[in-house]
């Protein structure tokens, strides 16, 4: 059985829901079964315990599949002899804190991200964190060619455990702490309105559980239903239709702060109380200031798409210095660890799609503790007299941002996308008022000296797919479109290249 196409990064991803041709599924039973056990044989070398000695907690988001898959999950434990929790609901920052507070060697969480409703998948953890492209590529390896022990006739006997309360408990502990209101300390947020808009994600979890509980007024919220056909809007902080949701929630009811999640939880965002996007760059600005407050001089990695802007005010403003790292939040992740590794003072990984890992949390990628975080410094700033905008004041956003995606034909796009990246290397170098950066950490970017168009643009290959994704940046309206039709020049004739969308681009421009 082939498995290797399933993986996406660090995660299992596939078809799990088909109606009108249940034949495409490919996460099916025997599938999930097959990798799970795989999973077992990798944690039981990894731990040294033998398998029937291993706790294994299971969890699962609000898409339609999630039963089914849990229930193969939980079978497959139950047949090699596993201590299993069955935790039901809950994000997938919180499955992997069950490693750290429940004792359990290793974590799955059945979730598709953001991915459309039809998509489900499996997230691995070990005590140490998420599994390495490398593990997950042995075991799925492993899995094609061992079968499952259960069958469909195979009991469950897992522990039903509501873990998603207990690591609510954590998050109000550590806001009652860090405000520590003398005069209200068991419900500090009292006096606030704290919208959240979970998109029928896990995230509801967070008004009901975490929210209320401490006094806050969570009225005007929505979408904090479960449902896994996410009717409203999609899950995520990086969808504009999501943000403008969020906004417009937070607005028609007079919030002091919004709270946008992704499906699982692993990403978050939030919208000020007059209406300001806390996304990408903005985001990026405000965890960084706050990872800083207590690490002077510390280095913050973002990934490679981050703003001019953004290192001017982490390496001036706040007095930090600004590693960009190529895309893919477990890169960054694990980039900021192997600095602290070697000495360095890195407190911060944050990738713009949202994730974000601070090192006293694990170096754990998760929307609610960045939240958390948010409101915190938020009830300070307001005892001061100050807001969350005042956080960001200095930081300087370009007057044009623009990511166009450009879909590789040719049969292997990595091999055409590295070709892509010399040519345009290639012409750059050959054109004046153009310069090749010297931190292109992956892909390239191009330097436009101009002032007519002061930018740059990163062309990269993409992480996982056949696709070339450009990032253009500029300080001057209009300076975008005149990078993208040179670009487009440079690129005429690439025959294995979907030009169009860069087309239509650069003849905007034209108009």
């Amino acid at each position: 059985m082939q498995l290797q196409h399933l993986k996406s990064g660090t995660d299992v991803r596939g078809t799990a829901l088909n109606p009108e041709n249940p034949a495409q599924i490919d996460l099916t039973d025997e599938v999930v079964t097959r990798i799970v056990g795989g999973f077992v044989r990798f944690l039981a070398v990894k731990t040294g315990k033998p398998q029937t000695e291993l706790k294994i907690s299971v969890g699962h988001d609000s898409r339609l599949s999630a039963d089914r898959i849990q229930a193969a999950v939980l079978r497959e434990l139950t047949a090699n002899g596993i201590c299993a929790l069955d935790c039901a609901l809950c994000s997938t920052p919180a499955m992997f804190m069950t490693t750290q507070t429940e004792n359990c060697d290793g974590a799955v969480q059945i979730t598709a991200s953001h991915h459309p409703w039809d998509r489900n998948g499996l997230k691995f953890f070990t005590r140490a964190g998420g599994l390495s492209g490398s593990e997950l590529q042995s075991i799925l390896a492993d899995a094609e060619n061992t079968a499952p022990k259960s069958t469909a006739d195979t009991k469950i006997s897992a522990v039903p455990l509501d873990y998603l309360s207990i690591y609510c408990e954590q998050l109000k502990t550590m806001i009652r702490k860090c405000v520590n209101d003398a005069d209200n300390f068991e419900k500090p947020l009292t006096g606030l309105k704290i919208i959240v808009d979970a998109g029928n994600g896990v995230g509801g979890f967070y008004a009901q559980k975490v929210l209320a509980p401490l006094g806050a007024d969570t009225s005007g919220s929505r979408y904090l239903d479960p449902d896994g056909r996410f009717p409203n809007h999609v899950p995520n902080p990086e969808n504009a239709a999501a943000m403008e949701s969020a906004r417009e929630a937070t607005l028609e009811s007079g919030a002091d702060l919004g709270v946008i999640f992704d499906t699982d939880v692993d990403r978050g965002g939030a919208v000020t109380a007059d209406g300001e996007e806390l996304n990408r760059n903005r985001l990026v600005a405000v965890a960084a200031a706050i990872a800083l407050e207590d690490n002077a001089g510390a280095s913050v990695v973002t990934d490679s798409v981050t703003s001019a802007g953004l290192t001017k005010f982490i390496n001036k403003t706040l007095g930090g210095k600004h590693i960009r790292f190529k895309r893919g939040y477990k890169n960054v992740i694990d980039e900021a660890a192997r600095r602290c590794a070697e000495g360095e003072n890195a407190p911060l990984a944050i990738e713009t799609s949202g994730h974000a890992a601070f090192r006293e949390n694990y170096f754990l990628d998760d929307g609610a503790y960045l939240v958390t975080r948010i409101i915190i410094k938020l009830c300070l700033l307001k005892r001061a007299g100050g807001d969350l905008g005042d956080l960001i004041a200095d930081l300087e956003e370009p007057a044009e941002e623009k990511e166009v995606r450009l879909g590789i034909t040719a049969p292997d796009f990595k091999a055409y996308g590295a070709e892509m990246i010399a040519l345009v290397e290639s012409r750059a170098a050959a054109c004046a008022g153009v310069q090749i950066a010297d931190d292109s950490c992956e892909g390239t970017k191009i330097i436009f000296t101009d002032p007519e168009t002061d930018g740059f643009f990163i062309f990269r290959l993409s992480v996982h797919d056949p696709i070339i994704p450009i990032n253009f940046e500029s300080a001057v309206k209009g300076g975008n479109r005149k990078m993208a039709k040179m670009l487009y020049s440079w690129l005429s004739g690439a025959d294995g290249l979907n030009l169009a969308p860069l087309q239509q681009f650069s003849e905007d421009f034209a108009k």
